[in-house]
């Protein structure tokens, strides 16, 4: 488990599940490997099995409905919420983008450049400005022109650094966001656990989407966010291009970590 990315407290938890389940059993010699892979299938549905949220049923409730996006810097933030915007859109709601991450002016341009390829409205202040403003004017202007769903970027940042989470309260404070969505870089094993801990206590998490599944087939990583936090993974990024958000699929890393 260790190897696959599973953090040391999931692996832990599914061990003791294992231990629970076997010591004391009298079983035949040639079960003992069917009974083993059982238990441990039982214990990672149970992980994985954090209920499910139909997204679009969501949407329909509120207009608009405001998706925040958190994360840490290179998880992959900006290029989720395109391809989010990308998947939305195709279903048929009207979609404007909020680049709240006012911290690099980089992160600015690359959701422009996103905004500009889909077709979808951004609403962006200066380098610098109050990210928790950007957001409630993309508010004002999907109200004003009856857009289904803002999409809002916030500034990738280290659960060590203060400033950033203060900023990221009052975000949530100022505009009550609908659905606040963890981005977690799949690569980062452990570090995954932290940052999912920290998010959730600052202001609380309801979904997580993890990128770069493609390169780690294991998925270690979302078994040990969804364990640290019971939350559910709405989606994967699985490649580079818009259409490479697939919806998450327990069973096929449950298929995974026990090959």
């Amino acid at each position: 488990l260790l190897e696959s990315d599973v953090a040391l407290e999931t692996a832990e938890k599914i061990c003791n599940d294992l231990k629970e389940n076997l010591v004391g059993r009298e079983v035949k010699k040639k079960e003992i490997e069917k009974i083993i892979k059982e238990t441990i299938k039982k214990s990672l549905e149970e992980i994985l099995d954090q209920g499910e949220i139909d997204l679009a049923k969501e949407i329909k409730k509120k207009k608009p409905y405001l998706i925040l996006f958190l994360g840490f810097n290179g998880s992959g933030k900006t290029t989720t919420i395109a391809r989010l915007a990308h998947f939305l859109k195709k279903r048929g709601f009207t979609i404007n983008m909020a680049a709240a991450d006012t911290w690099r002016a980089a992160a600015i341009d690359q959701l422009e450049k996103h905004a500009k390829t889909l077709g979808v409205p951004l609403i962006k202040h200066k380098y610098g400005a109050d990210a928790a403003a950007v957001v409630f004017d993309a508010m004002k202007h999907a109200q004003a022109r009856g857009i289904d769903v803002v999409l809002a970027d916030t500034a990738g940042r280290s659960h060590t650094n203060v400033n950033l989470m203060e900023e990221l309260k009052k975000i949530c404070r100022v505009n009550k966001p609908d659905l606040k969505i963890l981005v977690v870089d799949s690569l980062t094993g452990n570090d995954a656990v932290e940052q999912a801990k920290a998010f959730e206590e600052a202001v609380g998490i309801d979904a997580v989407i993890l990128t770069k599944m493609d390169v780690n087939e294991k998925g270690g990583a979302a078994l040990s966010v969804t364990h640290t936090i019971k939350k559910p993974i709405l989606y994967i990024g699985v490649g580079q291009e818009y259409d490479d958000l697939e919806k998450f699929d327990p069973k096929k890393i449950i298929k995974n970590l026990l090959e």
